[in-house]
């Protein structure tokens, strides 16, 4: 191969559809990696293109967009898409050629595919549906008194399946009691109708799964009803977005989420600091989330496995980058990373954060860890749970 010709890397992004924000966020992240690379000489002596379409947030997209990477674009190596509806859409093209696939930010992916060649950027673990959700139960049965009962409250999607097999499994492993659950569709604007219901059935904790939109939506409603559940939260898309912060402000005061990264010191991982500093300077002008808390890390990690598996065995090879990214670690932005069974994370790193003491929506109160508390796990944690739920702190 001549040594002028870039090694050509594709991938699919919803840059449009109900995920934009997050993708748009991941495409910065990933642009940054490219220019890094390349100031470095590239890959193999040769420089790399990233090679990105716009799969609409739609699975039934996806396939043709990879054939079409592979058999008209003749890309050299593919890169997973952002979340589990268009990486598990993904899949099959990728195993039927045998291909090597890093996804991001797919919960349980390759649950039923079980295919080695795939490695998950999420760091949910060896049992990601479980690992999402288990810090916001631990810490929910460790209050005293104890909480009792659960209601889980859902949007009607397929992201929202695996989160809720967590949920139960996790509710059941700390002895809560779920009392109610229900679904709600995606389309759903006012949700006053179903707090009230939740407030006659009066659980001691709200579990919620929601997506950006109704999460906003959620968490007005519960802040402006007379719902007191002691804790409220779990496993939310949309709190870890700078836009939804803003918007919100102290409406977010009380709320328990997940986060996969936060800015305290014990995450203060080699080269992470330097991202997202680089990643900021960018986003305002480039109309993307203006922190990246969320998924800026784990997109350039995403690459930097990538780009260690063809540098240690000097190959664009499929089947040798598989198999070294089977058997060694990887040092990224977030850390070090050694795979386990199905590419999951051998180790979970899922921290749960509780917004405490939010004034209001300037950007400048969420640059930091002072009202985004980490309050779980105890390895990382920053703060302690404020509990019973009281949006006034």
């Amino acid at each position: 191969m001549n040594i002028n010709t870039p090694i050509r890397i594709g991938y699919t992004l919803s840059l449009s559809g109900p995920v934009a924000e997050n993708t748009s966020s991941a495409r910065l992240a990933h642009r940054i990696w490219e220019e890094d690379i390349n100031l470095k000489g590239g890959l193999l002596g040769r420089k790399v293109e990233l090679i990105c379409f716009d799969d609409q947030g739609d699975a039934a997209l996806v396939p043709a967009l990879y054939k079409r990477l592979l058999d008209e674009e003749k890309v050299d190596l593919l890169l997973g898409g952002y979340g589990t509806n268009t990486l598990k859409a993904s899949l099959p093209i990728v195993i039927e050629r045998n291909l090597v696939l890093i996804g991001l930010m797919g919960l349980g992916v390759n649950i039923d595919f079980k295919y080695p060649n795939y490695f998950a950027i999420i760091p949910t673990g060896p049992n990601p549906n479980a690992a999402l959700t288990e810090g916001f139960f631990e810490l929910a049965s460790a209050q005293s008194p104890k909480p009792q009962t659960v209601a889980l409250l859902t949007a009607d999607a397929e992201f929202a399946r695996n989160p809720v097999f967590g949920a139960r499994e996790n509710a059941a492993k700390y002895g809560l009691k779920i009392v109610h659950e229900q679904t709600y569709p995606l389309s759903t604007t006012d949700f006053q109708p179903i707090i009230k219901q939740l407030k006659e059935i009066d659980a001691d904790v709200l579990f919620l799964c929601s997506y950006l939109n109704d999460s906003k939506g959620l968490i007005r409603a519960i802040h402006d009803s007379d719902y007191r559940p002691k804790m409220v939260g779990g496993a939310m898309i949309g709190p870890q977005s700078a836009s939804v912060k803003t918007e919100l402000g102290a409406y977010l005061n009380g709320f328990v989420n997940y986060e996969y990264w936060m800015p305290v010191p014990k995450m203060n991982f080699p080269g992470v600091a330097e991202v997202l500093q680089r990643y900021q300077a960018r986003a305002a002008s480039e109309k993307v989330d203006e922190l990246g808390f969320y998924v800026a890390p784990l997109a350039y990690a995403q690459l930097e496995v990538l780009a260690q598996a063809v540098k240690a065995t000097g190959t664009l090879d499929n089947a040798l980058i598989s198999d070294y990214c089977r058997k060694n670690e990887f040092e990224t932005v977030m850390g070090t990373i050694k795979f386990a069974e199905g590419g999951e994370w051998e180790e979970a790193r899922v921290v749960q954060v509780q917004f405490q003491q939010v004034e209001n929506g300037d950007l400048s109160n969420f640059r930091d860890s002072k009202v985004q508390v980490v309050v779980s796990p105890e390895s990382y944690a920053s703060g302690k749970l404020i509990y019973p739920y009281d949006p006034s702190t």
